[in-house]
Formats: C-alpha cells, sequence, structure tokens
C-alpha cells in the first residue's frame, strides 16, 4: 500500500479535496504468468530479451503465436501490461527473415506517434538493426519524404495523414506490395461523422493494397474497448489475447 497509501492519505486530508473522495478500494496484487514461445525469436530480438531480463507474460506470447500463425490479432490488456512488445516481436521478426517485408503503424494522435517512433528506435538500436522507422505525416519535412518513401520500412503515421496520401498510393507502390501488418495501436470506438471517415479510410486502405496484390495481417492494440472481439471482426476474423 505505501507509499501510494501515503499519497491517498494526504490527498484525503486536504482541505480542497474535502468531500470529493467518496471510497477507497485496495485491490490485492496478482502473481504474473508467464510462457514461452514454441520457438525461439531470431537471435537479435532474444538477445534483447535477455539483456533486459525480460521475461514474456503468457498473453504476450499467445498474442505472438498467433500472429506468427497468421491471424488477424487484437491486444486487449491494461496500460503497462505488454501490448507493444506484444506486435513488435513479431512484426520485427517478420522485418528480419522477410528483408523485403513492410509494416504500417496507425496512431490517433501525433505525440503517441512521435513517442513510439522513440522507442523502436531505441529498441532496433538494442538490436543492432536499422529497420527504417519513419513518421509520415504533415510535419514531415518535405525534402526527406521522397526518402521516405523509397526507404522505410516500418511507416508510422494518423488516419489523418493516411486519408491525405492514399490518393498517391503509386508513390508508395514499393512499400505497398511488401506490406506484411497494420498494426492500429491505441484501437478505438469513433462515433459520427467521424467515426464513419475512419471506417472508410480503412475500406479505401484495403482496396488498394488489393490493387497491388498486398494482403497484410491486421492487429489491433487497446485497453479500453469492452468488446474488441467483435470490434474487431468488423474489418475481418479477430482472435482476442486477454492478460492471464
Amino acid at each position: 500500500m505505501r507509499p501510494f497509501g501515503e499519497l491517498i492519505d494526504r490527498l484525503a486530508r486536504e482541505v480542497a479535496n474535502h468531500g470529493q473522495l467518496v471510497a477507497e478500494l485496495s485491490f490485492p496484487g496478482r502473481q504474473p504468468r508467464y510462457s514461452e514461445l514454441s520457438s525461439p525469436l531470431p537471435a537479435p530480438l532474444s538477445q534483447y530479451l535477455m539483456r533486459k531480463g525480460i521475461r514474456l507474460y503468457s498473453h504476450q506470447v499467445e498474442a505472438i503465436e498467433e500472429i506468427r500463425r497468421g491471424e488477424q490479432v487484437a491486444i486487449v490488456t491494461p496500460t503497462a501490461s505488454g501490448k507493444t512488445l506484444a506486435f513488435n516481436l513479431p512484426v520485427l521478426e517478420r522485418l528480419i527473415t522477410d528483408p523485403g517485408a513492410t509494416a504500417l503503424y496507425l496512431y490517433p494522435m501525433k505525440a503517441l506517434t512521435n513517442d513510439q517512433l522513440f522507442k523502436l528506435r531505441m529498441l532496433q538500436r538494442e538490436i543492432g538493426l536499422d529497420l527504417q522507422a519513419h513518421v509520415y505525416d504533415g510535419d514531415t519535412p518535405a525534402h526527406f519524404r521522397p526518402h521516405i518513401r523509397a526507404q522505410a520500412r516500418i511507416l508510422l503515421t494518423n488516419p489523418y495523414a493516411l486519408h491525405r496520401y492514399l490518393p498517391w498510393h503509386g508513390k508508395w507502390r514499393k512499400f505497398l506490395e511488401r506490406l506484411s501488418f497494420v498494426v492500429i495501436d491505441e484501437a478505438h470506438q469513433y462515433r459520427g461523422v467521424f467515426g464513419t471517415h475512419v471506417a472508410l479510410l480503412i475500406r479505401r486502405l484495403r482496396r488498394i493494397l488489393s490493387r497491388y496484390g498486398s494482403d497484410p495481417q491486421f492487429v489491433l492494440s487497446t485497453a479500453t474497448i469492452a468488446n474488441p472481439e467483435e470490434f474487431g471482426e468488423r474489418s475481418g476474423e479477430t482472435v482476442q489475447c486477454d492478460p492471464q
């Protein structure tokens, strides 16, 4: 309970908070459940996990195995439970074993996109590989865009930017032809006109990908969707991976 309990006590004692804290609940901790992959990850990834002392949780292993089998997967776990690693590992595994493969990551906000790019590049440095991960959106310098289109293997962007660039899909032919994954991180249920736009955007993306003979796996990641399996199945068969 301590020192978090001390913070609660201090908040309760503050005059400004009088009457605002109506209940205090404590939940017992749960022991983590670990598991092992059916086959090892490529050496750079396995060595990275060993150096960091990272053991994979059972829900991470379940997600990785489903992605390895080519399933469309929704990873639904609480915040800070390892969602990002659960999809980054199989994506990087594919990009390492297939030198031509590419991956598209979609995030709802630019700030989150840049944060994830930083983490991806840190991971790449740790494993000693440059998989050409780049953000491509309205803030991307014009002089750098041709390089990204020609070299990127992991592209991070947002729905707004994707909407603007899809009409120019011919410039992305190399990237789209080898697209292996579309990762929709922080997946949410959007309503109204915006929700319609996002749904149509994903349909446009899939239609354009089919033109280039590409049929990537879709991986959704969220901590908030209450009905992830139904939510994901609206765009294809989805496997739900719950934390154990």
